[in-house]
């Protein structure tokens, strides 16, 4: 019974604490830094803490979900989806670094509410926990393909490292509706995004 919570704790850790591995190679990076303002290096780096946090959130989501999974291939694949996260949490982690920004101070509670919305999801069975996946990554493409819009023109380095996100994440759609996903009600969805609202606009800030 204590494995299941060791591993939990340490795969917290590792994620708030520890740098991130990546088997890929940093999408963006063989791109030139752009000539930015310092202002624009700021917002720049503002909003890629805001993504740095969805990551610490996919984290702790698919944890808490593969931890209530009872079909081996759902939780196969949620293991595989957390690891291409992993990639994203090194990529957005690197990149804050290189505008000289920050990580948000409230990783930590960013984690425990995702993780706590994991295990609650993955409790309403695997059907339900598949269609909480696809409609978080649905909610995360849109979000990534605004703020593609929103870095500086001058910023590929990180553009391209949103675009490879964008299109994993609707990877990872497509595979929870693959694997039976069924379609949540229009009220969870628009209390998801207010909550991913709330989320990023403390992300940009703090």
């Amino acid at each position: 019974m204590l494995d299941p919570l060791i591993i939990a704790v340490d795969r917290a850790l590792r994620t708030l604490f520890a740098p991130a591995p990546t088997a890929r190679a940093v999408p963006g990076a063989e791109e030139p830094e752009g000539d930015m303002t310092a202002a624009e290096r700021a917002h720049a780096a503002a909003l890629m803490r805001v993504n740095h946090c969805g990551e610490i959130c996919a984290q702790a989501l698919y944890q808490g979900q593969a931890l209530t999974s009872h079909d081996p291939a759902i939780g196969a694949a949620l293991r595989q989806a957390a690891w291409e996260e992993t990639e994203h949490l090194a990529w957005t982690e690197r990149r804050i670094a290189e505008l000289g920004g920050r990580k948000s101070l409230l990783n930590p509670l960013w984690y425990g509410g995702a993780l706590a919305l994991g295990v609650l999801a993955g409790k309403f069975g695997d059907a339900w926990n598949l269609g909480f996946l696809a409609e978080t990554e649905r909610q995360v493409e849109s979000h990534l393909e605004r703020h593609k819009a929103r870095l500086p023109r001058q910023d590929r380095r990180s553009w391209e490292i949103l675009e490879q996100m964008r299109a994993d994440e609707a990877g990872h759609a497509q595979a929870a509706v693959r694997l039976g996903a069924r379609e949540l009600p229009g009220p969870v969805k628009a209390a998801m995004l207010l909550a991913s609202k709330l989320m990023k606009g403390a992300a940009y800030r703090i």
